[in-house]
C-alpha cells in the first residue's frame, strides 16, 4: 500500500510540473498574439492598395499578359502549403494539411500534375514520413514571418509560373493557409494566386470605383512591375495571418491541457488520499486484531 501511495506522489509532482509548463507556454502565446494580430492588421492598407492598383490596369483595358491570362488547358500546379514549426498548438497543422490533400487530390483528379512547396516543419515532417516529394521548403519562422521571406517564396513560385510546363514550370499557383478571423476562429482557406484572381481583403465600399490611371510606356510594363510586388504581399498577408492562427490555438491547446492537469492532479490526490485511508484502516484492524489476540490468551 506504501508503495501505491509513492507511485501517485511521483505521479502528482510530474502532472504539476507539466502544468507550470503549460501554463508558461499559454502565457507567452497570449502575450506574443496580441503583436501577431497588430501585423495582421498593418498589412492590410498595403495590399488593399497594391491590389487596387492591380484590378485597375487589368480591367481598364484589355491586356493579355501572362499573369492574368487563363491556360485552356493547365498541365501542373504549385501548391504552397503553410504550416507551422512546432506542435502544441492543437489541431492548427493537421487541419491544413487535411486540406492541402484535399486540394492535391482535386488537382490530380483533374489530371494535373502539382510541385508542391512547403512553409513549417510540421507539413516536412508529414511528406517526409510518407516518402513523398516537394520541390523546396521554408522554415524556422513560422510563428514571426519576416517579409524577405515572403519575398523569397513569391520569387520562387513567380519563377515557375513564368517558365513553360515542359521546362519545370507551372500552369497556375495555390496557397493553402489559415484565415485568421477572430481569437476563437480560425479558417482552413485555399486561394489560387496566380493566374491573377485579384480579391481584396476588406471591402469598406462596394460601389467604390476603381481609380483611372494613365500608363506610361504600356500597361503591361505596369502589371510586369506590380504583379511579383502583389505576390508577395499576398503570400506575406497569408505568412500573418497564420501566425496569427497558429498562437490562437497554441494559447487555446495549452489553457485546455493545463486544465486537463489540474483535474489530473485532483483525480491522482483523490486516489492518494483513499490510499492512505486504506493503509490506516489495515493497520488499525490488524492492532485490533493482535489486540483481541493477547487479551484471549
Amino acid at each position: 500500500m506504501g508503495a501505491q501511495i509513492r507511485v501517485y506522489r511521483q505521479k502528482i509532482a510530474s502532472t504539476q510540473s507539466m502544468q507550470k509548463i503549460f501554463k508558461a507556454m499559454e502565457l507567452i502565446a497570449t502575450s506574443r498574439i496580441g503583436k501577431a494580430r497588430e501585423r495582421v492588421a498593418a498589412s492590410l492598407p498595403y495590399a488593399n492598395a497594391i491590389t487596387r492598383a492591380v484590378s485597375a490596369v487589368s480591367s481598364q483595358q484589355d491586356i493579355e499578359h501572362v499573369l492574368t491570362s487563363e491556360v485552356e488547358n493547365p498541365r501542373r500546379s504549385a501548391v504552397l502549403i503553410l504550416s507551422s514549426d512546432r506542435g502544441m498548438a492543437g489541431a492548427y497543422s493537421a487541419n491544413i494539411l487535411r486540406h492541402a490533400e484535399e486540394l492535391l487530390e482535386k488537382l490530380h483528379s483533374e489530371g494535373k500534375e502539382t510541385d508542391v512547396y512547403l512553409v513549417g516543419r510540421k507539413a516536412q515532417g508529414y511528406f517526409d514520413f510518407r516518402g513523398r516529394e516537394y520541390k523546396d521548403l521554408w522554415s524556422g519562422d513560422t510563428d514571426s514571418p519576416k517579409f524577405e521571406r515572403a519575398r523569397e517564396i513569391g520569387r520562387t513560385l513567380v519563377d515557375s509560373f513564368l517558365h513553360d510546363t515542359e521546362d519545370g514550370g507551372v500552369d497556375e499557383i495555390h496557397v493553402v493557409f489559415t484565415e485568421f478571423h477572430s481569437l476563437v476562429s480560425q479558417v482552413p482557406t485555399v486561394v489560387r494566386l496566380l493566374p491573377l484572381e485579384v480579391v481584396e481583403e476588406e471591402v469598406t465600399d462596394e460601389t467604390e470605383l476603381l481609380p483611372l490611371y494613365e500608363y506610361e510606356p504600356a500597361p503591361e510594363d505596369v502589371l510586369d512591375a506590380l504583379l511579383p510586388k502583389y505576390i508577395e504581399s499576398r503570400i506575406f498577408s497569408a505568412m500573418l495571418q497564420s501566425a496569427a492562427s497558429e498562437l490562437a490555438n497554441r494559447q487555446r491547446a495549452m489553457k485546455s491541457a493545463g486544465d486537463n492537469a489540474k483535474d489530473l492532479v485532483r483525480e491522482y490526490t483523490l486516489k492518494m488520499n483513499n490510499a492512505r485511508q486504506a493503509e490506516i484502516t489495515q493497520e488499525l484492524t490488524e492492532l485490533i486484531a493482535g489486540a483481541d489476540a493477547l487479551s484471549a490468551s
